[in-house]
């Protein structure tokens, strides 16, 4: 049986989850490794991207100086936890992943696990926010080695109240079906809506300090300047 192209990407994701090299450079490599190996698909996604920015999609995401949003969200244990304990505790990292499946998010995943230490000894948190049923967030947590929480959003909901969710559009979701990406499978159900994958650093009193939301999901926002944003806290 022929590989899909997600099968045909393993190897590849992998290779640029372990480059060393900073995040954005190793997402510029996996992007670059996407044009060579299937130009159509790299199009299509170019198609997509352009669409969403000429929309101003997220644009109205909470920005610096406002405050976040309260969420009460089930995290990969099935523990329900709210945005008001994690303050208690210190400032927070808010990570917007797609899923488990994707490349970029693993990448990105593994990135913040990285700095886990790091963000502690600043008195900080991480957390990871996606769309998918908990078993697959588990998947994410342990294939980045993540000690940080995941917490799942089901159906969307927080990300469409802060102005993130997205649908991919027929074009898109067609791409990614042949390509072995069935979304409505990790989702439980059928919107073929994701997060754009934001990233919120908040203080401690629940207000925005800094933020990276940018329609195309292969860029996130660096390490140092989530390092950065949290020494100036």
């Amino acid at each position: 049986m022929a590989q899909t192209f997600a099968e045909i990407l393993e190897a590849t994701t992998e290779r640029r989850r372990m480059m060393d090299a900073p995040l954005a450079e190793r997402l510029r490599a996996f992007a670059d490794d996407v044009r060579v190996l299937n130009p159509d698909f790299a199009a299509i996604v170019e198609r997509m991207v352009g669409r969403l920015h000429k929309s101003g999609a997220g644009t109205s995401a909470p920005s610096p100086g406002e405050p976040m949003p309260a969420f009460f969200l089930p995290d990969e244990n099935g523990r329900f936890r709210c945005l008001e304990e994690f303050l208690e505790r210190g400032p927070l990292v808010i990570a917007f992943h797609r899923g488990h499946w994707c490349p970029y998010c693993r990448i990105n995943a593994s990135a913040l696990a990285n700095i886990h230490h790091e963000v502690e000894e600043l008195g900080g948190q991480i957390l990871a926010i996606t769309p998918e049923l908990q078993h697959f967030s588990v998947m994410l947590k342990s294939d980045a080695k993540a000690q940080y929480p995941m917490l799942t959003d089901l159906d969307n909901a927080y990300a469409l109240e802060l102005q993130l969710a997205i649908w991919v559009g027929e074009e898109k979701k067609q791409a990614m079906q042949s390509a072995g990406w069935d979304v409505s499978a990790f989702q439980g159900n059928n919107a073929w809506m994701l997060p754009i994958p934001a990233s919120f650093v908040v203080g401690a009193d629940g207000i925005v300090k800094a933020r990276f939301v940018d329609p195309d999901y292969r860029k996130r926002m660096d390490v140092e300047d989530i390092l950065s944003a949290l020494q100036n806290v």
